[in-house]
């Protein structure tokens, strides 16, 4: 009898275990599934991460810096001078499929003056000699002399690194449908999390 009961109490505790097994695993998915929701939109469609390579932004930003991406601001707004925006570098045939991080300089519809190592933005009968102290060094120069005047659809761009930077100066306007977002958050190196708002000039 003793051993009867033995094998009953076994054969009982059998689908005990299963059911634990199997509510662990519906757990486990349930989780899954409701942080593949909430996740993956806002990595494919709000924020993305990008990884800074090479120094054309320097001071501003390193090489390696990790770096997240507003992709929904410019879907209600337009991009404002200073942003720091990335792109995609397609349109220039030798970069099909790369991203390029640049800052914006020029507007659609204004002209961009390069001159003496000074910046002067013309619309509507007025100019702005462009005070880019709040992120550059005191003492950087331009070398180019750049004349060129955007339509309502372009951007002029550059890198904080004006002598090592490949951006507008030399390829021109910027499409604005190529744009991507603009960095919103640094988070690596740790010690440099910063969060980046919109200039005043």
């Amino acid at each position: 009898m003793d051993q009867e009961q033995n094998i009953n109490l076994k054969n009982n505790q059998e689908p005990s275990k299963i059911k634990k097994a199997l509510s662990f695993v519906w757990e486990i998915t349930k989780i899954v599934v409701i942080a593949s929701v909430i996740v993956l939109p806002i990595r494919y469609f709000l924020f993305q991460p990008f990884i800074v390579k090479g120094e054309s932004m320097v001071p501003s930003f390193q090489d390696g810096n990790y770096l997240i991406i507003d992709e929904i601001s410019y879907r209600f707004s337009e991009p404002q001078r200073g942003d720091v925006i990335v792109f995609d570098a397609s349109f220039l045939a030798r970069y099909a499929g790369q991203r390029f991080i640049k800052r914006v300089i020029g507007l659609p519809e204004e002209t961009v003056n390069i001159k003496n190592g000074k910046i002067t933005i013309s619309k509507g009968g007025k100019d702005l000699i462009l005070n880019e102290s709040k992120y550059l060094p005191a003492d950087f120069e331009i070398a180019q002399t750049v004349n060129i005047t955007l339509n309502k659809d372009q951007y002029f761009v550059m890198g904080d690194n004006r002598g090592f930077s490949y951006d507008s100066r030399m390829w021109g306007a910027l499409p604005k449908k190529e744009i991507i977002g603009k960095v919103f958050l640094r988070i690596l190196p740790v010690n440099e999390l910063t969060k980046f708002n919109v200039i005043s000039y």
